[in-house]
């Protein structure tokens, strides 16, 4: 249930591995594709598809008399930042008015400890009216795959297993083995496994949001923080993390999936809650050092103009949902700096539509005051840097975000700083 970036490879992985499979999306749009042998996702490959024997479709009859239902549905946060389990409750729903008696349902989204049992569970029990432990079972299981990353796709990933018995979680054991060539790992309980989903990512975000202040501190010290970094990183258990925006589905989300559960049992997790603060400061951070380095160049703000190189949430990606740039656009758009998006990798009506900006088809510096490197695509390494000096305005500056550009940018006129 839900054929988006972590359901679609989990349903091809199941095909190849000879099961029968079905999938079920809300979105006839989705469906549609899928049934033309196209890969929404882009991600797997339209012959992925086209060789499969999976059989998709909008009805929820396709739940009917399946011995596995995985529901891989999205889990945001609100604009306060509470966990949002809408889609979890509507999926439950569905499913309990479907459901055949000896199946499984299992749970793949991001939630806080204790949702599956308090939140799946109940729902599915009053949609079908049977019991949890009788007619069927549940289970949770956390996406660990990356998108685009064929180093950590789905089987390559250890797969963390769960289950409301040591029945289901045998049984989910096995199944998921026929996927996942690097192991199982078996929680010991469902609470468990949602809540090292979430401490997976709050470490990460912590990590980052310490290396990101340090570069925000020496910024200020007048330091080099990438140097103070590599010097730094020459012991031998100094843990490698650089600055830089943090966007996604996880990073950004799920710290707030356990801050709510915390808080809720009366503990307040400051160390995760400040992490979140300082990486969520980063794309006003990179507003400003925009806009002071437009001020030493002698421009005028509400007449510069702003190229930004990539605005999906990560390099080689096209998804540019829960992007971290947008930040970055609404701080230089408050000063009244015009705001130009490339970008190879997403699409451009998508970007125009959620970031309202104008949009190059064809990557052009022409005339540009400033530059920010916003996601670091491949596409991008080829880019000619002195043809870009050339083209760009008088005193020009670049904001790199992902520190990649300093050696080729040091023999220009271009005003080059690092995040």
């Amino acid at each position: 249930m839900g054929l988006g970036y972590v359901g679609l490879p989990l349903a091809v992985g199941f095909d190849q591995a000879g099961h029968n499979v079905r999938g079920y999306d809300i979105s006839k749009a989705t469906i549609s594709r899928l049934e033309e042998g196209e890969d929404p996702t882009k991600d797997l490959g339209d012959d992925t598809i086209q060789n499969s024997d999976i059989n998709f479709g909008t009805d929820p009859e396709l739940i009917t008399d399946a011995e596995y239902v995985i529901i891989t549905v999205p889990t945001p946060v609100s604009d306060e930042k509470d966990p949002n389990l809408d889609y979890v409750k509507s999926a439950a729903r569905t499913v309990g008015e479907n459901l055949s008696p000896g199946s499984t349902v299992v749970l793949e989204s991001t939630v806080f400890p204790g949702a599956t049992r308090e939140v799946l569970a109940p729902v599915i029990e009053e949609a079908s009216n049977y019991t949890l432990g009788d007619e069927f079972s549940v289970g949770y299981s956390p996406e660990r795959l990356v998108p685009g990353d064929e180093k950590h796709s789905l089987e390559n990933v250890v797969k963390i297993v769960s289950g409301c018995n040591k029945e289901t979680l045998d049984d989910l054991v096995e199944l998921y083995s026929s996927v996942i060539d690097a192991g199982i790992h078996e929680a010991p309980s469902l609470e468990v496994a949602e809540a090292a989903k979430c401490i997976e990512n709050i470490q990460r975000d912590i990590n980052i949001a310490l290396v990101n202040e340090l570069a925000i501190a020496c910024d200020y010290l007048g330091v080099d923080s990438n140097a103070v970094l590599e010097a730094a990183g020459t012991k031998w258990n100094f843990h490698d993390y650089r600055p830089g925006l943090v966007g996604g589905h996880c990073i950004p989300v799920d710290p707030f999936f356990f801050i709510y559960k915390a808080k809720k049992q009366g503990f307040n997790p400051n160390l995760i809650e400040t992490a979140r603060e300082v990486n969520e400061y980063i794309p006003e951070h990179v507003a400003k050092q925009t806009i002071k380095g437009l001020n030493l160049s002698g421009k005028v703000l509400q007449e510069s103009k702003v190229l930004i190189l990539g605005l999906t949430y990560k390099p080689n990606v096209e998804d540019i949902r829960t992007s971290a740039i947008g930040g970055t656009i609404k701080g230089l758009e408050e000063f009244g700096i015009e705001v130009t998006g490339h970008d190879p990798q997403a699409d451009n009506d998508e970007v125009r539509c959620e970031f309202e900006i104008a949009v190059q088809n064809e990557l052009d510096f022409d005339n540009f005051d400033a530059v920010i490197l916003g996601a670091a695509h491949d596409e991008y390494e080829s880019i000619d840097i002195k043809t870009m000096s050339e083209e760009l305005g008088e005193n020009p500056v670049f904001i790199d975000t992902e520190d990649i550009f300093e050696g080729d940018l040091k023999e220009t006129n271009i005003k080059y700083y690092r995040l």
